[in-house]
């Protein structure tokens, strides 16, 4: 048991810039996870935090206090060595779905606990559950078993794990603190060391359409959990990967597993076959595998026959038809020269408001809602061409979805200067 404190004296130190000690970080995550602080005192404390930050022996000690909070996982039974990869969110970001079966192809297991999507940046769980039949819930002991048997699992995380994170990240969500490095790198890293993992490549998006709008912002981002994650004994590795423009050409849920599909057949836009090669040669490398180059195992179809046997172990049917929207919008374009640029967020929130994303976690999403891209920067496009097809359910979410892409492209003469996909590596 902890040393008692205060929760008064814990806010007070960190509004006064001073450090926390181990234990009063080691109580007041306990305390908060068991209803003894309260919602009003820890969002101050969040608060103290997002203006003063913290060190890294802070972030290292909180993020071991919120792994206490809950259970952790074992996968030392397994056959071969594991490593995941967490993305902190982007536009059109399905990396997740060809990166786990081209991995598990390569011999290194994935267990990749994933999320919902939430505002403009889309869900892995929403995406894979486009798929007629795929369950996201898994017992730990199916997912090992599914882990040893295929060498990839994408599935819900467990309730048991840092289940302080789970309370404080709905907090950090109504009190204007979610921007804060300390809480983002401690959040992802207590999730991620919990799981048990071997090692964990990081992709840490910048731009329009990332949590992270600046480089510097991203990098320490990066720097802070590439830390907590070598302080736990995890191999990490960070690469900074460009957002400012949505990944491929589709933003939206069975649209992006159809695009993913692609990826997995030999074919798929270039960024995103790109990005999954380069993170999964990051993820091989981490797990001490050097004899084998992804890309072969994408191009030869071991990484489809992963993906075919992983979504069927999970109930779904590989064959199935996705859904489809009930209704499409075409954009087309006013003018005839090379596409300049094209912002994420604003494909980000069309498609959310198509009814891709959601607003409140509990909220519904439409598998064939989203937002197809004609055209990239770089591109050269035709006056009355397609820009971009919505799709929805709901033609009078059109409207709205229309009124947020205004402005959100430009047209010109010359190439536009583009960064690229992978912008920095931080290990």
């Amino acid at each position: 048991m902890s040393e008692q404190h205060d929760a008064v004296d814990v806010i007070r130190a960190k509004r006064d810039r001073h450090p926390l000690s181990d234990s009063q970080i080691a109580w007041v995550i306990d305390a908060y996870t068991r209803g003894v602080v309260a919602d009003e005192q820890m969002s101050a404390l969040a608060m103290a935090i997002f203006l003063n930050g913290m060190s890294r022996e802070e972030i290292s000690r909180w993020t071991t206090a919120m792994i206490e909070s809950g259970e952790r996982m074992d996968f030392s039974s397994l056959s071969r060595p594991t490593a995941d990869k967490h993305s902190t969110g982007g536009v059109g970001d399905k990396i997740t779905l060809p990166l786990a079966p081209l991995v598990a192809a390569c011999g290194v297991a994935v267990p990749q606990l994933s999320g919902r999507g939430l505002g403009h940046t889309g869900g892995t769980l929403d995406k894979l559950e486009s798929i007629p039949g795929w369950q996201a819930e898994l017992t730990n002991e199916a997912m090992l078993r599914q882990l040893e048997d295929l060498g990839a699992v994408i599935c819900a995380a467990g309730s048991g794990l840092a289940p302080a994170d789970k309370k404080l990240y709905a907090l950090r969500d109504v009190t204007a603190t979610v921007e804060a490095i300390p809480l983002i790198a401690s959040s992802i890293m207590s999730k991620k060391i919990a799981e048990g993992t071997g090692a964990l490549v990081l992709d840490v998006k910048v731009g329009s359409g990332a949590f992270m709008k600046t480089t510097d912002d991203a990098r320490e981002l990066a720097r802070t959990m590439v830390d907590l994650g070598t302080d736990a004994g995890v191999t990490t590795v960070a690469l900074l990967t460009d957002m400012s423009t949505p990944l491929g050409l589709t933003a939206g849920n069975a649209l992006e597993v159809r695009e993913s599909v692609a990826v997995l057949a030999g074919g798929g836009p270039a960024d995103v076959v790109e990005l999954t090669v380069a993170l999964a040669r990051e993820m091989l490398s981490a797990a001490r595998v050097s004899d084998v180059d992804p890309a072969d195992a994408l191009a030869d179809g071991r990484a489809m026959d992963v993906w075919r046997r992983m979504v069927a172990a999970q109930g779904g049917d590989p064959d199935a038809e996705l859904p489809t929207a009930a209704e499409q919008h075409v954009i087309t374009a006013p003018e005839s020269g090379v596409l300049q640029s094209l912002d994420a967020y604003a494909v980000g929130v069309a498609a959310w408001r198509l009814g891709a994303g959601r607003a409140r976690k509990e909220d519904p999403v439409q598998a064939g809602a989203g937002v197809e891209l004609h055209a990239k920067p770089g591109d050269p496009v035709t006056q009355g061409q397609p820009l971009l097809t919505l799709h929805t359910d709901t033609p009078e979410r059109f409207e709205r979805a229309e009124a947020c892409l205004e402005g959100a492209w430009s047209i010109g003469e010359g190439q536009p200067e583009r960064p690229d996909v992978v912008m920095e590596r931080i290990a």
